[in-house]
């Protein structure tokens, strides 16, 4: 679950960023003071950070931890500066759920995630 989480946040972070691009310049023409383009762009980029941790996680506890907190933090940056740009709720609650999701995987293998750690204060 961890790799296809990765990997869709990879490839939406293309996505999200051309967005973005297109909503920060028409932020800039209409000079309102909206900040929902930079908000995008800002979601994209902790969506790849995150993605690019679960590619490399390999049942680290503190990576993926990381992970879930790139995706909130992201979500929420996302969540309070949606403005002209509606498209950003929908990429913020995704991230929201990609940080339910792992947190949901980490309680659930939580025997794999102890018993790497026991292992290595043994040796």
């Amino acid at each position: 679950m961890k790799k296809v989480i990765g990997i869709i946040s990879m490839v939406l972070f293309l996505f999200i960023t051309l967005q973005s691009c297109v909503a920060g310049v028409g932020n800039a023409i209409e000079g309102q003071g909206e900040m929902s383009g930079s908000a995008g762009l800002f979601l994209a980029i902790f969506m790849l950070v995150s993605g690019i941790l679960l590619m490399i996680s390999k049942d680290k506890k503190g990576i993926l931890i990381t992970s879930i907190v790139f995706y909130i933090i992201g979500g929420l940056i996302g969540i309070f500066n949606v403005g002209s740009y509606s498209d950003l709720a929908v990429w913020s609650v995704l991230s929201f759920i990609f940080g339910g999701l792992l947190i949901l995987h980490l309680f659930r293998n939580k025997d794999i995630y102890n018993k790497k750690n026991e292992s290595k204060s043994d040796a």
